[in-house]
């Protein structure tokens, strides 16, 4: 057997890293699993063991981080690194670009748009296609020299590819901490008792910073071009567009954002605003703007600059999504399964486009994890859809008078004893339908759209319905006569007669739907849907023992556990038999020739929206072909639906290398059956 020559494999290895890194990063378009990739960098680390001369300082091994700096020393730009001016609505956007159009005496034809990344400003300075240094924005003339941690950054290529680069050429961008990285991040500080990074930003700056490169590199990193500053020893001409350089800069091996966008007017540039605006909550990264910069090149440097900030650009700010105003007090609120949630009451305050008035602050241990009192000054996030929450309390500006959150020892609705499991974060009210909270929200659950689907029955009606004292249990809602209902304050016959009649047609349903009714703990959808295949019958589950239930896809010893004691409590069997007794009923489940269904053993996610059927049939179709349909998206799925507006699970997917199919490819698969 021919020896292997340690040179030559190391140069192979390094090429090979440096090619699945440009995949992944630039190209969106992974060809190995992180698993072979590791398995590459490990090899090659041995060999550079073995043999430290062949070790470069562009060596993909150096990307894990070097010997702790004692300090970080500093960098003075070829060109300074700007800042940009800020417009806030339509018309200060329109007076950017007639300010333009006066200064270069032309009308702006072209514009470039891309997402204003939440993250830190970089230099990166590449020198005959090498990563020679990087630096912080600092002033904006002399910044920090964070060479070693920018190279622990996979998505920054420590060597340009191809031929074509300038000899000299700094590289501008924005590095960021994806959600993904930041929630794993928070998560590893939380089991270790440590406090989390507030925001993304804050938590990409702070990696940025370290001294130690070794813990940047365990942060998760990544980073995207947005322009250049000096250009040296140009073989081919820089493109005359900005759009057409950050092009060349990804033909060169570097990541741009794509969501970058060539638009033809003012209008345009509006209009991107605002679809960027509401697609924001489905990025994988924080922004909080659009950039938008005259495309011209020579237009650029006809415009010129104003002291820190060039006339050519401008960010378009989105509306503030973090705040401060005061925490007036705190309710709880009991949910469905019990659940007690500390809501806090604010001064209101506008934030991500909306008053806010209220935020959750989760559970007993969030609380003690900010420090928050009654009467502090806090900080507010609202971020597109998400809730509003507090995220750090202002201790320089508490007050003297502040009082610290008493969490209820009794449930605050029915003032049964309140439970917290070991292992659970959340606090339960062990009340079930004797609490009227509970009872609501048991009902607003049995009623809603995935589960029997009761046409009218809002959740306003239902808690009239319960305060009322005309309801008390799921079942008590087939038994509401129509004189009942009239009774009620604006309710018409007509109004009256639909509601009974939806009620009578949501007596026709299915296992799956029925289980998923009942509000179960973690018995969601895909879980209902997976016992209801599994065990035909609902006797079948009822009888079933833990291990049995186990011994379903998607069901754990924590479900299992949940689903068993559920149907052994007198009450909730007593509910269950007055469903019956009511006329709920269900086809049987044919047993199916496993070995004939097309997509038997196989695991599908659904996500998005779905416009030419409902998700719950598409999970219904799925699951009829034998597919398996889970809720999360993991190493063993098969295939992911991706509908309108898919998210962080399309994200997932796409990084582990799932293959995906859209509304038109699931369509067209299923009409072949």
């Amino acid at each position: 057997m021919t020896a292997v020559n340690p040179e030559q494999r190391v140069s192979e290895l390094t090429k090979l890293l440096n090619d699945y890194n440009h995949q992944y990063y630039v190209l969106d378009n992974p060809t190995v699993p992180d698993a072979e990739y590791d398995r590459l960098m490990r090899e090659l680390q041995a060999i550079e063991g073995e043999h430290p001369q062949l070790k470069s300082a562009t060596s993909p091994s150096q990307r894990v981080g070097g010997e702790a700096l004692d300090s970080f020393s500093q960098i003075t730009h070829l060109k300074p690194m700007l800042s940009l001016d800020n417009a806030f609505n339509d018309d200060e956007m329109a007076d950017f670009v007639r300010r333009l159009e006066e200064r270069t005496g032309q009308n702006a034809e072209a514009f470039c748009c891309e997402p204003k990344l939440d993250g830190l400003a970089v230099s990166l300075l590449y020198v005959d296609g090498q990563l020679a240094r990087a630096a912080t924005r600092g002033d904006g003339q002399v910044g920090e020299d964070i060479t070693q941690n920018v190279k622990t950054i996979k998505a920054i290529p420590l060597t340009l590819r191809g031929e074509d680069y300038p000899a000299q050429i700094e590289i501008r961008g924005e590095v960021f901490m994806p959600f993904a990285a930041f929630d794993g991040l928070n998560e590893r500080a939380a089991t270790k008792g440590e406090k989390g990074f507030a925001n993304p930003r804050n938590a990409a700056a702070g990696s940025l910073r370290q001294l130690d490169s070794k813990i940047t590199a365990s942060r998760g990193l990544s980073f995207y071009a947005y322009s250049t500053g000096v250009v040296d020893g140009v073989t081919t001409p820089m493109a005359s567009t900005h759009y057409d350089q950050l092009h060349q800069l990804k033909g060169w091996g570097v990541p741009v954002c794509p969501e970058i966008k060539r638009v033809n007017s003012l209008d345009e540039m509006i209009s991107y605003y605002q679809d960027i605006l509401n697609r924001r909550s489905e990025l994988a990264y924080e922004i909080d703007g659009v950039v938008n910069k005259l495309d011209s090149i020579a237009g650029q440097d006809k415009a010129g600059f104003v002291a820190k900030a060039p006339r050519w650009a401008i960010a378009y700010k989105f509306p503030a999504q973090e705040e401060i105003t005061t925490l007036l007090d705190v309710d709880f609120q009991v949910g469905r399964t019990g659940s007690i949630t500390p809501v806090a009451r604010l001064e209101p305050v506008f934030v991500g486009g909306v008053t806010v008035s209220n935020a959750t602050l989760h559970n007993k241990d969030e609380i003690e994890r900010l420090g928050v009192k009654i009467g502090d000054k806090v900080v507010i996030r609202r971020a597109g859809d998400v809730i509003p929450q507090i995220v750090s309390a202002v201790e320089a500006q508490r007050p003297d008078d502040a009082k610290d959150i008493e969490f209820p020892e009794s449930c605050p609705v029915c003032d049964s004893e309140i439970e917290r499991l070991e292992g659970e974060a959340v606090a339960r009210c062990v009340g079930g339908l004797v609490c009227g909270a509970q009872r609501k929200e048991a009902i607003k659950h049995f009623a809603s759209r995935k589960a029997l689907d009761v046409d009218g029955l809002g959740d306003k009606l239902v808690e009239q319905l319960v305060d009322e004292d005309m309801i008390q249990a799921p079942s008590d809602l087939f038994n509401l006569t129509l004189p009942q209902l009239l009774n009620l304050e604006r309710m018409g016959e007509k109004k009256a007669q639909k509601l009974l009649d939806a009620l009578e047609a949501s007596k026709s349903t299915t296992l799956a739907k029925f289980l998923y009714s009942l509000g179960i703990r973690e018995v969601g959808e895909a879980t209902a849907s997976n016992l209801a295949q599994h065990f035909k019958t609902l006797d079948a589950i009822k009888a079933a023992s833990v291990s049995r239930l186990t011994d379903v896809d998607d069901v754990g010893e924590i479900v299992a556990k949940h689903l068993y004691y559920f149907l052994r409590k007198d009450n909730n069997l007593e509910v269950i038999d007055s469903l019956l007794a009511s006329g709920i009923h269900w086809p049987e489940i044919e047993e199916k020739d496993e070995a004939a269904l097309p997509l038997v053993g196989q695991t599908w996610v659904i996500t998005g929206t779905l416009h030419s059927m409902g998700r719950s049939e598409a999970k219904e179709r799925i699951a009829a072909l034998g597919a398996k349909v889970a809720g999360s998206v993991s190493a063993k799925t098969t295939m992911l639906v991706a509908g309108e507006k898919a998210g962080s699970k399309l994200t997932k997917a796409q990084d582990l290398g799932i293959k995906t199919m859209d509304e038109d490819g699931l369509t067209a698969f299923l009409a072949q059956f």
